[in-house]
């Protein structure tokens, strides 16, 4: 290499009334002087982004030129500004960048890696290196290297036919993941909020890319064999998210999401691929109503009416009245059920921009909320911020500290140990009693209260009610956000709820002290178990054990009048590996609401709840039966005590007689083994530990 110059890769290119054509093409190294370059474009070699401030190289000594530098060879005016006081160069491994003058503006044209074997090492007078940004917005890490050279034209000419230009293969790829899908309300919009992401992204000089993954519907599911696809479902977001966008080269992406599973999912994939990415949640659906009545009615509604209907406490007209008027569009279970706790969870999180969470599906709220969104992936990229930035231990902890104060799901609970998983963050359930001391429930929302998400909504959603937990110190005010604003800077001008509402409690008139959700050990759950408990239904519950051994059993006996008042429902054999797919009893829990019982009977499963079950309930019991936990163990008429004040579940039977059931148990034989759900059994962990299925893998 000629002292003076930097060696890069030619880019092919030529200008035709200032604006750039083909501008992508790489060809061979070369050693470049001014003499080829100046007489033929207007360029600038700036952002010479340092891969780290010790790097390999066999070059000798070089400088940035600008346009105004070839012929002098001095350090151009540009790097000067880009670099810190008393840096010296002998040579670099980096991304260097090159920007077409057009007028007194300059605009991306192509980036160029280059590879270097000896040592080089940067000098600054700063106490610290600068912040490395592998994504600024001309170095296209991921696109650069399916699109880029002569080479890749196949790739290029597979593009042309779904909307690429020429101009769009030197832009930012940006992946718009869409839930559609007709299969259930809460993801039949999508479609047009992917849209709306897309022209955001476009909008911002990026050049997006839709594509679908699959949704589930728990609520059509629920109470059968289907539901055990239902978790799975969110291994199957990750993994096909993680798939598209690793394979086909985006530089990022937007996930949107509506019913539960894909909230989670999306975030699962953002924290594998680490690829700076924004989730828009698709919105809350609107309540339903029947004609001459005042009551708002949601999916809950009409499980619970068939409890009520069994019961004879309604009868065949009002059952069809409720199940034909309760879902009136698109949009997601409309309480403080698990997608709505999902969503709000990843807003705190900082996953998703301000008050995604709380908006209607239908509404001009949540279209503009698709193309802030776009906007925001593209300046993510921009700015160097990536999920692993912001998904830190805190951020997790603010997550738990809003699910609480909603009083939101079970589910959050599984959902992000999983998502923490991904992130190699350390969350453990203990994580959630500790937070749960200090932190009270606050809102008087479905299932255990009266509002519905969309009410909610109408008051300002949950950024008010953030901003309260942030100036009482319930909340991390320095975590970063997609935005690229710290959690307090976004909440700085936020304006406090309405007077007169009595959706949010105040602080100090809290719905419950402390957390709802409670995290149980004891000899029934020596790995945990995940509690859900308002205060209304009691602290403490001692019963008899009736067991069965699968959701479907226990439905039944609980509509035929077996289950009575006093007795603990044990539904085991309903486990990650044991169902397999843990499904949610969510159709036991009502039904056992609509008989009149919720106060007299407390389920308890391997298995989860939905997002909508409420009464004295108890999940996630860890080792599962289908291991040989020792919920596998209970008969009968054995006495079971929950005490969520001491937060111990127990088995309350002398230890030699469990020792001897412990003996004479055998495995039960697996009721998959082939197919999705025989893989997801051999590799999903206990639900302790957020049941995920690449942990521990044999590799």
């Amino acid at each position: 290499m000629r002292g003076g110059f930097l060696g890069f890769r030619e880019v092919a290119m030529r200008r035709a009334g200032g604006r750039l054509v083909n501008p992508f093409h790489i060809v061979d190294m070369l050693d470049v002087g001014p003499d080829k370059l100046a007489p033929r474009l207007d360029i600038v070699l700036v952002n010479f982004f340092l891969a780290s401030a010790s790097l390999k190289c066999s070059r000798t000594p070089c400088s940035i030129f600008s346009e105004s530098s070839f012929a002098t060879g001095s350090m151009s005016p540009v790097s000067r500004a880009l670099s810190p006081a008393g840096m010296a160069f002998d040579c670099t491994l980096s991304t260097l960048t090159l920007l077409q003058r057009n007028g007194s503006t300059t605009a991306p044209l192509a980036s160029a890696n280059l590879p270097c074997h000896s040592s080089f090492r940067m000098k600054t007078t700063k106490s610290e290196a600068p912040r490395v940004n592998p994504y600024a917005a001309s170095s296209r890490v991921f696109s650069a290297k399916v699109l880029d050279g002569p080479e890749r034209a196949p790739s290029r000419a597979m593009l042309y036919p779904v909307g690429f230009k020429p101009e769009d293969f030197s832009k930012l790829i940006v992946g718009i993941a869409s839930t559609w899908s007709m299969v259930t309300p809460c993801n039949m919009h999508i479609d047009q909020l992917a849209r709306e992401a897309e022209a955001g992204v476009n909008a911002a000089g990026a050049k997006a890319i839709i594509f679908d993954t699959i949704t589930v519907s728990d609520g059509i599911s629920m109470g059968t064999e289907g539901m055990k696809y239902s978790l799975v479902s969110r291994e199957v977001i990750a993994d096909s998210i993680e798939t598209v966008v690793g394979c086909q080269g985006m530089d990022g992406f937007v996930a949107i999401g509506g019913c539960d599973k894909n909230m989670p999912g999306s975030l699962i994939a953002m924290a594998r691929l680490n690829r700076p990415a924004v989730f828009v949640y698709g919105g809350t659906i609107l309540p339903g109503c029947i004609t001459g009545e005042t009551r708002n009615l949601d999916i809950v509604s009409v499980f619970e009416a068939v409890g009520a209907h069994a019961n004879k406490r309604i009868d065949d007209a009002e059952l069809q009245a409720i199940e034909s008027c309760a879902i009136p569009g698109p949009g997601s279970c409309g309480g403080m059920y698990t997608a709505n706790t999902m969503a709000s969870a990843i807003e705190a999180l900082g996953m998703s921009l301000p008050n995604s969470s709380a908006q209607n599906a239908i509404s001009e709220a949540k279209k503009q909320d698709c193309r802030r969104a776009g906007a925001a992936a593209v300046e993510m990229l921009k700015k160097g911020i990536r999920p692993l930035d912001i998904m830190t231990k805190k951020a997790f902890e603010n997550a738990i500290t809003v699910v609480i104060v909603l009083g939101g799901s079970t589910n959050a609970v599984l959902h992000l140990l999983a998502i923490a998983n991904a992130c190699k963050v350390k969350l453990v359930l203990d994580d959630f009693n500790r937070i749960g001391k200090r932190v009270p429930v606050l809102a008087d929302l479905k299932p255990s209260g009266k509002h519905l998400m969309s009410e909610l909504v109408a008051i300002g959603g949950i950024r008010p009610l953030m901003k309260m937990l942030l100036d009482a110190g319930l909340l991390h005010a320095d975590c970063l956000t997609v935005t690229g604003q710290t959690l307090a800077e976004t909440l700085a001008d936020v304006k406090p709820y309405p007077a007169g509402q009595t959706i949010i409690h105040p602080l100090d008139q809290p719905i419950k002290k402390d957390s709802h959700l409670v995290i149980l050990y004891g000899n029934l759950a020596p790995g945990g178990a995940v509690a859900k408990i308002t205060g209304k239904e009691g602290l403490r519950f001692t019963g008899k054990a009736r067991v069965f051994n699968s959701e479907e059993a226990a439905l039944g006996r609980i509509l035929d009048g077996t289950v009575v008042k006093g007795e603990v429902v044990v539904i085991r054999f309903e486990g990650p590996r044991g169902g397999p797919g843990m499904r949610e009893m969510l159709s036991p829990t009502s039904a056992i609401m609509g008989k009149g019982l919720g106060n007299d009977v407390a389920p308890i499963t391997d298995g989860r709840f939905s997002g909508g079950s409420h009464g004295f309930v108890v999940g996630h019991i860890t080792p599962e039966a289908y291991v040989g936990g020792p919920l596998a163990l209970v008969k009968n008429g054995d006495p079971i005590t929950i005490d969520a004040e001491k937060r111990q579940i127990n088995l309350d039977i002398p230890a030699a007689e469990l020792k001897k059931r412990r003996k004479a148990w055998k495995a039960p034989k697996p009721r998959y083994t082939r197919g999705v759900l025989a893989k997801y059994a051999s590799t999903v962990t206990s639900a302790s530990l957020g049941a995920v299925t690449d942990q521990n893998l044999r590799l």
